[in-house]
């Protein structure tokens, strides 16, 4: 589809929602016939190769930006920090995780991610990989590239002491080359202080080695020095690729070293003037200056990724909302433009075309250009122009072990780039960090969309993996499981358990349902076992996720959580019975009645708020934290000594379970 021609789409959409298509649609068509002349083509002009078109702007005060939630996608802990358990011997537990990447290779997903003890930039580091079969369940992480030992330093006004352990930085992590090997890199730099960062050119150079299919790892080698600052054959650790007798693996790294595109992303890391680098992303004009002394994230030529357009031209995209085209498969590249529609937060930006054949841009379109929420999509069907923004991660807990540049929020989202492989079904993947001590997936179903325009009739009879539930939207940390059980009650029925152990963190299943102003809902809750102080909680809301109604299920009370004295009076239950919900939704009366197992409960309970319609189910094993704690915008100005520098305690072990089974929910025109 043309740029002009998507752009008709857009605005055309835009107005049939509003129900002005019959209306406006020739003025549209009159407005925009003169598109090509009106838009530069990509041929014409780099500007803004990546353009989003829409007026959806987050709002700043909620972790999913108040946008509408896109449908089907599914969140998997891949690590879960604790300083309590260690890795291969460690005495203690690596809290700071981050700069995760992924791929697919012989029937297994991998993630590779850096591990420091504390704190960015702050050594010692370390690289970690992990490997899943379905990319929900992951085996414990294992050391890829250990720590490294460094000699004494002096190197642009920094100074390292002999002895001085190495930080990791990571922007590729995998490669599977046309041999069929798959490989894993990293950097090695030093940080005299975790002010001074590690990818200005200054580290050590780059290491490769093999991940056999047995799980086995090959030697590890550099396969590129960082010669400019010093760093050769002769004062390094590990040899050079050269050196190695394995023919296959040879010929693998001298594929890697021919990939232009892919080894344009280890420019920022190396930044040599040796002719290696077909393009020079960092010298762009008034980009902020970058030196080994002074850690900033607004540089350009950072955390490069690209994709094919239909027309075989290649859009390069780096942090900061720059992006460049190149027509010749990377040999030459257009003037690098910022494209200034996507709202960075100094954070990654990730690209790729979708097994739908459209397009999807993943970042933080963020209201502040500082926070890292929320987690957004948007989708183009040309690689042009990108619309329909939506919220694919809605809320964040707490970080749980402070330091310094801890960034609240999902980032660094990575997918697979084109050639590192091609999961099974029609879902897009990607990988990211958790403030930057979690490791999570997310597996969105395609086409990414936040409409639903047929009735809801889930049971769990015909599901075997909750995997298969790809227009529910699911968010399960490693201690927070959600599952597909026999029905305790039943043998002969399947229901979905939400068995959540987890201190900090909760379980979560929604739907999004249609948009309307009257529906019934109704749906099925057991309550097996109860901690007191804990609850599920269930919420009917809008699209902006205001919650006008909200019922609390705990071990003995179901209560009615209103800003109005006419909620009715929480109601004694009982565990490990099942409770039959009927509730009837009427935004013209600003109302909703309700039955439980027949009985009504009471009819017309006030909503707590306006609402003009309802659009989606909630049902969590925790309390509502989708709004920003007010600290969070100026979260290193804080007025209050000492905020946010404390860990919480008590997170790094399982609490007793609560679980909960879920069934049959269905709704209905009324």
């Amino acid at each position: 589809m043309s740029l002009c021609k998507e752009l008709r789409k857009y605005q055309l959409d835009k107005f049939s929602k509003t129900g002005l298509r019959v209306v406006l649609a020739m003025s549209i068509i009159i407005s925009i016939s003169g598109c090509q002349k009106q838009v530069p083509s990509e041929t014409k002009s780099t500007d803004e190769l990546i353009k989003f078109v829409g007026d959806r702007v987050p709002d700043k005060n909620f972790f999913d930006g108040k946008l509408p939630h896109a449908m089907g996608i599914h969140h998997y802990q891949v690590y879960r920090a604790n300083r309590s358990e260690s890795i291969e011997n460690d005495k203690v537990g690596w809290t700071y995780n981050h700069q995760p990447f992924l791929a697919y290779w012989k029937d297994n997903f991998y993630v590779q991610y850096l591990s420091n003890v504390v704190q960015e930039h702050d050594p010692p580091g370390k690289t970690q990989i992990v490997k899943s079969k379905d990319g929900r369940h992951w085996d414990k992480p294992i050391v890829v590239f250990p720590e490294y030992t460094l000699p004494e330093i002096d190197y642009e006004g920094l100074h390292v002491n002999a002895g001085m352990k190495s930080v990791m930085h990571q922007r590729m992590g995998f490669y599977v080359s046309p041999n069929g090997k798959l490989l894993t890199s990293a950097f090695y730099g030093y940080s005299s202080t975790p002010r001074n960062s590690p990818n200005a050119g200054n580290g050590l150079g780059r290491v490769i080695r093999e991940i056999k299919e047995d799980g086995s790892l090959g030697p590890i080698y550099f396969i590129r020095y960082n010669r400019h600052a010093g760093w050769n054959e002769s004062n390094t650790n590990f040899p050079f690729y050269k050196t190695s007798k394995d023919a296959e693996f040879l010929e693998a790294c001298k594929s890697l070293l021919a990939d232009k595109l892919i080894t344009l992303q280890w420019w920022e890391e190396d930044r040599s003037d040796d002719g290696f680098y077909l393009l020079n992303p960092g010298d762009v004009p008034g980009s902020a200056a970058f030196s080994a002394t002074i850690s900033t994230s607004k540089g350009s030529g950072k955390a490069f990724n690209y994709f094919h357009r239909k027309d075989g031209a290649i859009v390069g995209l780096w942090k900061n909302k720059y992006s460049s085209l190149s027509k010749d498969n990377g040999k030459t590249w257009s003037k690098i433009s910022r494209n200034e529609s996507l709202l960075t937060d100094g954070a990654k930006t990730w690209a790729q075309k979708t097994k739908d054949d459209k397009y999807v841009v993943i970042h933080n379109q963020s209201a502040t250009s500082r926070n890292r929420y929320p987690m957004t999509s948007m989708t183009s069907s040309g690689g042009e122009i990108f619309s329909d923004l939506l919220s694919l991660r809605n809320d964040i807990p707490a970080v749980r072990y402070q330091a310094l540049h801890k960034n609240p929020g999902s980032q660094y989202y990575r997918g697979i780039i084109e050639g590192n492989g091609n999961p099974p079904g029609d879902d897009a993947w990607v990988v990211y960090s958790l403030n930057k001590e979690d490791i999570w997936v997310a597996k969105m179903t395609l086409p990414i969309i936040g409409v639903e325009d047929n009735e809801v009739n889930q049971n769990f009879n015909s599901v075997n993996d909750v995997m298969e539930l790809d227009k529910w939207n699911i968010y399960e940390p490693k201690w927070a499981q959600i599952k597909i059980v026999n029905d305790p009650l039943d043998n002969s029925n399947k229901c979905l358990e939400l068995r959540d152990e987890e201190p900090i963190d909760y379980a979560r299943i929604e739907r999004v349902l249609q948009e309307r102003k009257k529906f019934l809902l109704s749906f099925r809750v057991n309550p097996i076992e109860i901690p007191t102080g804990y609850a599920v909680n269930i919420e009917v809301q809008d699209k902006k996720g205001v919650r006008p109604m909200r019922i609390r299920f705990d071990k003995k009370w179901i209560s009615f959580d209103q800003r109005y004295a006419q909620a009715p009076k929480p109601i004694p239950t009982k565990l490990k019975e099942w409770h039959l919900f009927n509730l009837s939704f009427n935004c013209e009366k600003q109302s909703y009645s309700l039955k439980i197992n027949g009985k009504t409960i009471s009819e017309n309970i006030p909503f707590a708020f306006n609402m003009e319609s309802l659009q989606r189910l909630v049902i969590r094993t925790g309390p509502y934290r989708g709004e920003v704690p007010p600290n969070f915008f100026n979260i290193y100005d804080t007025d209050t000594p000492g905020l946010g520098f404390e860990d919480i305690p008590g997170t790094e072990e399982k609490i007793k379970a609560s679980i909960f089974l879920i069934d049959d929910i269905k709704t209905k025109e009324e």
